[in-house]
C-alpha cells in the first residue's frame, strides 16, 4: 500500500524525515513536500504559476508550492495509477490546536486527502528549542496503523498534537474536541529606518475552551490530543432555523426589478 507523507515545514524538516521513516512499516512511502516551508498557509493552492516537482531521491519530491499542491501533484501525477491508501502530514514543528487549525498547512494537507476519500492524519508536536520527533513518530505510527486496520467516519480526519515529553512521561491519549483560540494584540507595530511603518502579525496566546475534553487541555495535561475533523463547515443547527428567512427574501426578490448595467463573463476560482 502506498502512504503519501507531506508537511509544511519543508522537505528538509527533520519531522517529515521522522514521519517518512515511521511509516515505512506499515506501507510504501512516497515523500511529496514543499521545497521551503509553507506555514500557516492554510488551504491555499497555486494556480498564478507552474509547479515543478524536483525529484530528490528514491520515491522523494520536492515541490514549488504549498502542502495542498503537494497532496493534488501526488495524486494527480506521481500516483495516479496506485492511489495512496493513506495520507500523513507532519511532523509539525509546534501545535496545531483550536481554530489555528484552520489556517494551518498542515492540516489542510490531510484535508485535502480526506475530501479525496483516503484516509487522512495531521501530526503536530510541541516543543520548544529541542523537539522530540522520535516520540511522535511512535505515536503517529500506531494511530495510522488502527486507522488502517479500523478504519475512519466519513469525511473525517485525524488532528494529532503530542506534548512536549519524553515517551515516558506521556499521561496518556485523549479523543478531543477543539479550543477557542485567540490572541491578545494579535498586531505589532514598528518603524523602519526610514520612518515608515511596518507591522508583525504576532501577539500573546489567549485560549479558552470551547467545548468539555478540549485540546488544549489534554495537552496542557501531558496528554496525547486526537480531535476528529469533519470538512463539512454547514451548520446544521443554524440551516433549521434560518429556513424561516426564505419566503420572506423570496418575496422581496420578486418585488424588484434587475437593474445590473454590466455582467462579467469572466470566471474567477
Amino acid at each position: 500500500m502506498n502512504i503519501l507523507v507531506t508537511n509544511d515545514d519543508g522537505i528538509e524538516s527533520p519531522g517529515l524525515k521522522a514521519l517518512a521513516q515511521a511509516m515505512k512499516k506499515l506501507g510504501e512511502v512516497w515523500v511529496v513536500a514543499p521545497e521551503r516551508p509553507q506555514n500557516a498557509v492554510g488551504r491555499a493552492i497555486t494556480l498564478h504559476k507552474p509547479l515543478r516537482l524536483k525529484y530528490v531521491k528514491k520515491r522523494t519530491f520536492a515541490v514549488n508550492g504549498t502542502p495542498v499542491d503537494c497532496v493534488t501533484l501526488g495524486f494527480g501525477q506521481l500516483l495516479k495509477d496506485q492511489q495512496p491508501g493513506l495520507v500523513i502530514s507532519g511532523i509539525n514543528k509546534g501545535l496545531n490546536l483550536g481554530d489555528d487549525v484552520t489556517n494551518s498547512g498542515t492540516v489542510a494537507a490531510a484535508l485535502e486527502g480526506a475530501i479525496r476519500g483516503i484516509p487522512s492524519i495531521a501530526i503536530s508536536l510541541d516543543g520548544q528549542r529541542v523537539f522530540r520527533y522520535s516520540v511522535a513518530a511512535l505515536v503517529v505510527q500506531r494511530v495510522a496503523d488502527m486507522v488502517l486496520r479500523l478504519g475512519l467516519p466519513p469525511d473525517t480526519l485525524l488532528n494529532v498534537n503530542v506534548p512536549d515529553l519524553p515517551l515516558g512521561g506521556i499521561k496518556g491519549v485523549k479523543f478531543t474536541s477543539l479550543t477557542r483560540r485567540r490572541y491578545k494584540n494579535p498586531v505589532i507595530e514598528r518603524t523602519d529606518p526610514r520612518g515608515g511603518k511596518y507591522y508583525w502579525i504576532a501577539g500573546e496566546q489567549v485560549s479558552w475552551r470551547r467545548y468539555r475534553d478540549s485540546d488544549l487541555e489534554a495537552v496542557t495535561e501531558g496528554m496525547v490530543s486526537i480531535t476528529p475533523l469533519h470538512f463539512d463547515m454547514t451548520h446544521y443547527q443554524a440551516l433549521k432555523s434560518l429556513k424561516s428567512w426564505e419566503s420572506d427574501l423570496h418575496s422581496y426578490l420578486k418585488g424588484k426589478k434587475e437593474k445590473i448595467p454590466f455582467v462579467s463573463r469572466m470566471k474567477s476560482r
